[in-house]
């Protein structure tokens, strides 16, 4: 029987944690070896909500609602109105890739793309406070005529004392207009109006996260890991305490995928992969910062990643502590020990069951040879995108 996840009420913000899971479910990065993707989001969200992995410009956080509110101004029937918004999306490739863009959804599947950048960025757009509209895309595009219908009661009823209904707002209300041509000729070149609306967005909605700091404050950097700004000294204290913990835990578990994949090379018998792993372990010991660790407490840790949409179970808050603690007792030899070796082995098979690699023949000989060794930037790649794109627009060179 297929999976299933589901929810009863009818919370806003259940709903949206809710399809939060189910987005990251598809994300590729998202697909962690040893179960700690709750806490590497967690720390992700604070940093730069909104954001996932798979998008590229900041644009796009215009160019959907623009897509959007042109089909609601045609009053596009519900029935259609899914059909007819996906053929909007995927008109929209060619004249992005005449631009000779980056970045563009489709550049390959043209209109036999799967994911569209409405369902990638739709969550976004909430967080941000751009979406209006409380619930998820497909609920937004079966209801259409019940917008259209509010729309049209109030017009019927302005006056001086009219209140907008909230039901009837899909999108912001000072949602820039669409440029001359759309969506014809376009490209990904934000305006500086556009640029001063999303920055407005950003400090109003994500105020208290990275983010919003680097679009207010900001200046260009192309480093590969948040902790290596430039600015970091210029950074809010209570940044700077959660870019610690992320680095720190980012240095942990890459050294408990490494163990994981040298332990299948030895089960799978391929020297050449057993040396690699093993050097690789070697340099990750090497740039171990071992006073910050050993300082390191995983209760602030568990403090800093404890919030809304984010609860990491004690399953693995043990393994992670238990990894740490076998981490400081061999001082990063872990390869030496086998309690270390057991606690990502079981771990691993607790997670996968039948599917164990470890256990699982088929499994093992399907291992690409390097699982999850990518180190956590939480997001990192995507939001220096978008800041480059902000910047350009504001003139912040």
């Amino acid at each position: 029987m297929a999976s299933q996840l589901t929810w009863l009420d009818h919370d806003a913000a259940a709903r949206d944690r809710s399809l939060r899971i189910l987005a990251l479910f598809k994300e590729k990065e998202s697909r962690d070896e040893l179960g700690i993707g709750g806490v590497r989001d967690a720390i992700a969200d604070r940093l730069f909500p909104g954001t996932s992995t798979i998008q590229t410009r900041l644009r796009y956080m215009l160019i959907v609602p623009w897509m959007y509110r042109g089909l609601e101004k045609k009053e596009v029937p519900a029935k259609d109105f899914a059909a007819q918004a996906r053929r909007a999306e995927t008109d929209m490739i060619l004249p992005l890739l005449d631009a000779e863009e980056e970045g563009v959804f489709g550049r390959r599947a043209k209109g036999g793309l799967k994911r569209l950048p409405s369902s990638v960025y739709w969550l976004g757009l909430r967080q941000w406070g751009i979406r209006r509209f409380d619930g998820a895309q497909g609920d937004y595009h079966q209801n259409a005529y019940k917008l259209y219908a509010r729309q049209v009661q109030m017009k019927k009823t302005e006056d001086d004392d009219f209140h907008p209904d909230p039901a009837a707002e899909t999108w912001h209300p000072r949602l820039p207009k669409a440029p001359v041509g759309f969506p014809n000729t376009l490209d990904f070149k934000l305006t500086r109006k556009e640029g001063e609306f999303l920055l407005d967005r950003i400090s109003a909605n994500c105020k208290d996260s990275l983010l919003a700091w680097l679009s207010l404050h900001g200046k260009p950097d192309a480093c590969g890991e948040p902790w290596l700004h430039h600015q970091l000294d210029n950074f809010p204290q209570p940044m700077k305490n959660l870019l610690r913990h992320a680095r720190l835990f980012s240095d942990t578990v890459e050294g408990a995928a490494r163990l994981y994949n040298l332990c299948l090379a030895e089960q799978r018998g391929d020297d050449g992969l057993r040396q690699e792993h093993a050097e690789a372990l070697e340099d990750w010991r090497g740039r171990l910062d071992w006073p910050l660790l050993d300082a390191w407490s995983l209760d602030e840790l568990w403090g800093e990643t404890d919030g809304p949409g984010h609860a990491i179970s004690p399953i693995t808050k043990d393994f992670v502590e238990h990894w740490v603690g076998r981490m400081r007792a061999m001082r990063g030899k872990v390869e030496n020990d086998a309690a270390a070796r057991e606690l990502v082995r079981q771990r691993e098979i607790r997670l996968k069951g039948a599917r164990s690699r470890f256990n699982n023949p088929g499994a093992l000989q399907q291992w690409s040879g390097r699982a999850g060794i990518a180190r956590l930037v939480y997001r990192w790649p995507t939001a220096r995108g978008f800041l480059r794109d902000l910047y350009l627009a504001l003139d912040r060179k």
